[in-house]
């Protein structure tokens, strides 16, 4: 169980989606998007959320192409989650982001979100999506975890 909020980022040319999960770990929730205008001031953007909302750990969107390999952008996004990282001094986790833009819109969609004004909510959605997914993943290790010590 995770014991101190998560934020997830879905870090794109010009916005950054942001979610947080709940302190316990068993919800994310959309925070806001982060309209980029330098990556140090981004960079400072992003210190003061995770001090104000007292975040111990951070996900980052990993835009992998569809075949799996590293992406140029993906390449540019790593860079800002090491120095996010460093300047944090928080651990920062890439998670593969795969289809997250899919799941945002499908998500959008049935809540009947009206297309033409999407850009301000689709990437927390999306920052949504990759943090239900590592928190889903998370929860699946450590079941398996706690199933092989029973095991044995």
């Amino acid at each position: 169980m995770i014991t101190d909020r998560v934020m997830a980022l879905d870090v794109g040319k010009v916005r950054i989606g942001i979610a947080l999960s709940d302190p316990l770990g068993y919800t994310a929730q959309p925070l806001l998007t982060l309209w980029r205008k330098s990556r140090g001031e981004d960079l400072r953007s992003l210190q003061r959320l995770i001090r104000k909302h007292e975040v111990a750990h951070i996900v980052v969107g990993n835009p992998l192409h569809m075949s799996g390999d590293q992406s140029p952008w993906a390449a540019k996004v790593q860079q800002f989650a090491e120095e996010l990282s460093a300047r944090s001094g928080l651990p920062v986790e890439l998670w593969d982001e795969r289809l997250s833009s899919v799941a945002a819109h499908e998500i959008l969609d049935e809540a009947g979100h009206d297309r033409r004004d999407r850009k301000h909510v689709i990437d927390q959605v999306a920052a949504v999506v990759i943090l239900r997914g590592w928190m889903e993943s998370r929860e699946q290790r450590e079941r398996l975890k706690r199933q092989a010590r029973e095991e044995q």
